[in-house]
């Protein structure tokens, strides 16, 4: 009992330094993905060091549901890896312990982390993507920072356009300016030209403030007293300065959005949130739903309504006709000619410019409720995410370990190969089903959980090969098995014996070549009544084989060199692509061996 513990102890030392190793380089890759997906939004608005940090630190631990399955693959993969390449397995197993015994103390560490997963799903995690969506949305309406080129124009600055010739770095004096000021509409553009000026913001950082020298200023003058629409332009006032100051209105300030927007989404609610959500918006769909349906069976049509009533309780009730009843088809050609034929071409336009306002309305209505829909739907799948996590990580283990076990690679370089591509997969099945569940063509449970679905038979095959010793990556089997598809059996290579511990005796060699090919011709016959199955061509007869063996071994020992090389045309293995030949060698040999050599 205390080695097992020690075991215990022992596997969990080796493991839980790699996880949390293996974390942070898959949380810092994932992380570099978010900054190179917002580098735009980030760079260039003068942000404090705090304002970034703070947003790392939130777009973090939204990565985390990305990073951990990642983590826990590799570091699986790397600890078993380690030991079969140690031969640390070989020698636990040598020394009784199952491989269910060696993974336990693992197995209840995943079982942990799976249960603190749902609780940082559900509870932190919303506060997170709150809180760094918040952050982001700040970030993106704050004004950038001013960096004014030379020789282009600059439009970064509201209402202005701004061109510079040449600026001093040291004293941050620009030189050749021209500057089109736009606040006033296009129509009524100013125009400044100034030999020099320095920019300045105001001590709130609301107001950007121009000193110029030497220039010139250009605008239009116009006439409202004509009132809207009849205004004209008089002539441009032109006035020279030597030093003018100019403000704009730029806040440079970073301005903080209130969460409360953000955390009434789907993204900043528990589960609890999120039922009381999808409860909601579906009673709103079911409303809106029957009063479209009962505002379709009661609008009366050329003053007759076949169904009056109305939907309570999900339940359509009759009232009263308040129209004619409709008993029988109305006599539309009858209708045509009254008051006069003519009229019939004014009544099917009419009819169909009706039709086609009625196809526009209810075309609107049923987007507005597909919208709903897709909002529910967008609710659903964020409360099905907090289950799935947790179960990734525990099908992720149960994918490394036994994978590990079985290629017995440590270090990091094939493991992180094969971890990268099982993710890809992974990732590429649980986005293609999130894609499909948000817009509903599946259930949503069915599209969430499409990619758990997939790689948890794979877990459940890689244990079971892994507990039995199973060679999964034995090249020479994969390699056999295409060559029985292709037809292409692995030859034999018998020689001749110098010296033979026991000789062919030809009564008893012809005894067991008439036994081999009425085995043979019973074979026929199974495969010729045998299902789909048996008539594939590189299927076996089990029966075959061990009659084959021993007749090989028994002939190998005949002094005859014609003889060995018939022995070489046959196939190891019996498969019925291979029947005819072994027929035509047995007959080859009875032949031989019935004309008396051996």
């Amino acid at each position: 009992m205390v080695i097992i513990k020690r075991l215990y102890s022992y596997m969990l030392q080796r493991f839980i330094p790699l996880l949390a190793m293996t974390f942070f380089i898959c949380l810092f890759i994932v992380m570099m993905q978010f900054l190179w997906r917002f580098i735009d939004d980030i760079v260039g608005k003068g942000l404090s060091v705090s304002i970034i940090a703070e947003l790392f630190f939130y777009a973090s631990l939204t990565m985390v549901p990305t990073a951990l399955p990642l983590a826990v693959l590799l570091a699986s993969l790397m600890v078993f890896g380690n030991l079969g390449e140690n031969f640390e397995l070989t020698a636990m197993k040598a020394s009784g312990i199952s491989l269910f015994r060696i993974m336990k103390p693992l197995t209840v560490l995943m079982i942990l982390i799976a249960i603190g997963a749902f609780f940082f799903q559900n509870n932190v995690l919303p506060i997170a993507q709150t809180k760094m969506w918040t952050l982001m949305f700040s970030v993106r309406q704050k004004s950038p920072e001013v960096e004014i080129p030379e020789r282009s124009f600059y439009d970064q600055i509201p209402n202005m356009n701004l061109y510079v010739e040449r600026k001093n770095p040291d004293t941050g004096m620009l030189y050749g300016m021209i500057i089109y000021d736009l606040s006033r509409g296009l129509d009524n553009t100013r125009v400044i030209l100034a030999d020099s000026g320095q920019f300045n913001f105001t001590e709130d950082k609301t107001r950007l403030f121009l000193h110029l020298y030497t220039g010139e200023m250009f605008e239009n003058m116009r006439d409202n007293s004509l009132g809207s629409g009849n205004s004209r332009y008089l002539p441009f006032r032109r006035e020279h300065f030597t030093e003018k100051e100019v403000y704009f209105p730029f806040d440079a300030n970073f301005n903080r959005m209130d969460e409360g927007g953000v955390r009434a989404l789907y993204v900043g609610q528990n589960i609890a949130q999120l039922r009381h959500s999808i409860d909601s918006i579906g009673a709103e769909v079911d409303s809106i739903g029957n009063s479209y349906a009962a505002q379709i069976v009661n609008t009366p049509y050329f003053g007759l309504s076949p169904r009056v009533g109305k939907y309570v309780d999900g339940e359509w009730r009759e009232e009263p006709r308040a129209e004619v009843a409709m008993t029988e088809p109305l006599p539309v050609d009858s209708i045509f000619r009254k008051p006069s034929p003519s009229m019939a071409k004014t009544y099917l336009t009419q009819a169909l410019s009706r039709a086609k306002r009625q196809k526009q309305e209810y075309l609107y209505r049923s987007l507005a409720l597909g919208e709903q829909a897709k909002l529910m739907r967008r609710h659903d799948i964020e409360m099905q995410k907090k289950f799935t996590l947790s179960f990734a990580c525990i099908i992720f283990f149960f994918i490394g370990a036994p994978l590990g076990a079985i290629i017995k690679k440590g270090g990091i370089g094939t493991p992180l190969i094969i971890s990268v591509l099982l993710f890809i997969v992974y990732f590429i099945i649980d986005n293609a089903g999130y894609k499909m569940a948000r817009d509903g063509k599946v259930p949503v449970w069915e599209g969430i959980w499409l990619s758990s679905a997939v790689l948890l038979p794979l877990g459940v095959f890689l244990t079971y090969k892994a507990v039995g010793d199973s060679q999964v990556f034995n090249i020479d089997a994969y390699a056999n098995f295409f060559r029985r598809i292709a037809g292409r059996a692995q030859g034999r290579s018998l020689t001749l014996k110098e010296v033979r511990m026991t000789e062919v005796e030809r009564p008893r060699a012809l005894e067991m070549l008439h036994a081999f090919e009425t085995e043979c011709r019973a074979a026929q016959d199974r495969r010729r009544k045998g299902g789909l199955l048996k008539r594939l061509p590189w299927c076996t007869d089990a029966a075959l084989q061990a009659p084959l063996t021993e007749l090989v071994d028994y002939l190998s020992n005949s002094s005859d060199i014609y003889v060995i090389n018939l022995l070489n045309q046959y196939p190891f293995n019996t498969f019925y692509r291979q029947l005819d030949s072994m027929e035509a060698t047995t007959k080859a040999l009875l032949d031989r061996i019935g004309e008396g050599k051996r």
